[in-house]
């Protein structure tokens, strides 16, 4: 009897901690009139349309050259805004729930060198973590592994979904590598100056990757027997279906990162961090390498920089051709990862155009994680991910929705937090 009461306490607890059920598939033809769309692409158009039936978009233009009375339901957003859903990459959404809870975390794997790792099969769709992005207006995200030399292979989901496979948009579309640092700092419990030296490890540790991926390379080209999980995952890398995500910040390790994966023949590589991409931004630009950006409010990695670096380099990559977007990663980066559209507002703060901005997260998002077929931009016959905003959705007192959209299904914008806060608003009203 105490076993069935502790097993039902169990299943009430987790039941009362579930994501709402995820909404039903569109079935009314629905336009929304009025507003200001923001198209995700650089460009902006007042007193627009937006259409779309089936999930997909069917139009997008002026309101006056549209006849309203073709829809089933027509939404006025006049005075509101329309943007695309935004998009998180790097995020680790859904992979933990409470961080000091060991049972939630499963971000990363034991091992070094695990490209065969797969983050979707860990996804939690019914996170209450990520059903929190959603009032924000981030609807999409590539769920991304940590840890180890190379951490594994993220794939692209949407934020309102049964299950993993529900949630799937692009499946394994990338491997993440962590690339070592020329420099160190010593480890005071350890009796070491704390100050930065010389990583002499440098060039052994480069070494080991380039031994493991030219391994990995010589398997795909034989017979692959027998089997080995490991190297068979790296094979997206060596025939273009899939790009190597390198996290890595200084401008000797960006130098050394793209003359590596040239040498080895890894044709699609994005780098992640990238504090001193503006060093090698020609370069960058020239071999069509992107960058995700760590989030700008920090300090920058350097003594001798600019205070407001990290805020301006959005504008410094953008101005020398660099496709830019987001890199969430970071201190609290689950629960931080909402600020998204705030990150590409202060951007836009310094130096980088409103529009532009928007693109990192949107247009920019979709192009490096390969969706920009289906997502990113207010485009007819892309997926109908859109949200609409009271105001300018990179401001977070304007930033408020009224709907949202995945796939032309209309989602909650219910959340945990929303729940709290309609609850104590009314406490100091009661008598």
């Amino acid at each position: 009897m105490k076993k069935i009461i502790q097993i039902t306490l169990v299943l009430l607890t987790y039941i009362s901690f579930a994501q709402q059920t995820p909404a039903p598939a569109q079935s009314e033809f629905i336009l929304i009139t009025g507003a200001t769309a923001h198209i995700g692409n650089g460009n902006v158009m007042e007193n627009a349309a937006v259409g779309f039936i089936d999930g997909k978009i069917t139009y997008v233009g002026s309101a006056g050259s549209i006849n309203a009375s073709e829809y089933n339901k027509v939404i006025d957003a006049t005075g509101k805004h329309v943007y695309p859903g935004f998009i998180a990459l790097n995020a680790t959404l859904g992979l933990v729930e409470i961080d000091a809870v060991r049972a939630t975390d499963d971000e990363d794997e034991v091992g070094t060198f695990i490209p065969h790792i797969r983050s979707l099969i860990a996804y939690n769709a019914e996170s209450k973590v990520v059903e929190s992005m959603r009032p924000n207006g981030v609807l999409m995200g590539q769920i991304t592994p940590r840890g180890g030399r190379i951490s594994g292979t993220s794939s692209i989901v949407q934020f309102d979904a049964w299950n993993w496979e529900d949630a799937a948009i692009k499946t394994d579309d990338g491997i993440y590598l962590n690339w070592p640092r020329t420099t160190k700092r010593g480890n005071p419990w350890r009796g070491e100056d704390p100050g930065i030296k010389p990583n002499k490890e440098y060039s052994s540790e480069v070494e080991e990757i380039n031994n493991f991926l030219s391994a990995a390379k010589a398997y795909l080209q034989g017979d692959m027997n027998p089997r080995n999980l490991p190297h068979e995952a790296t094979k997206g890398l060596f025939d273009g279906t899939q790009k190597l995500y390198i996290h890595t910040n200084g401008e000797r390790e960006i130098t050394d990162v793209v003359n590596f994966a040239e040498k080895i023949g890894i044709s699609k590589v994005v780098i992640v961090g990238g504090d001193q991409a503006d060093k090698v931004s020609k370069m960058l630009a020239s071999k069509n390498i992107p960058v995700l950006l760590r989030r700008p409010h920090r300090l920058p990695s350097g003594e001798d920089e600019n205070i407001k670096h990290t805020f301006m380099l959005a504008s410094i990559l953008d101005k020398a051709g660099v496709l830019t977007s987001i890199d969430v990663s970071g201190s609290m980066e689950r629960m931080n990862t909402r600020n998204l559209p705030f990150y590409a507002g202060s951007f836009a703060a310094y130096g980088l155009e409103k529009e532009k901005a928007v693109k990192l997260i949107t247009g920019n998002a979709a192009k490096i994680a390969g969706i920009d077929d289906t997502a990113g931009t207010l485009t007819v016959g892309k997926d109908a991910t859109l949200f609409i905003s009271e105001g300018d959705a990179l401001d977070m007192r304007t930033n408020i929705l009224s709907k949202a959209y995945i796939q032309g299904r209309d989602i909650s914008l219910e959340s945990h937090q929303t729940e709290l806060w309609k609850r104590y608003s009314e406490k100091f009203n009661q008598k």
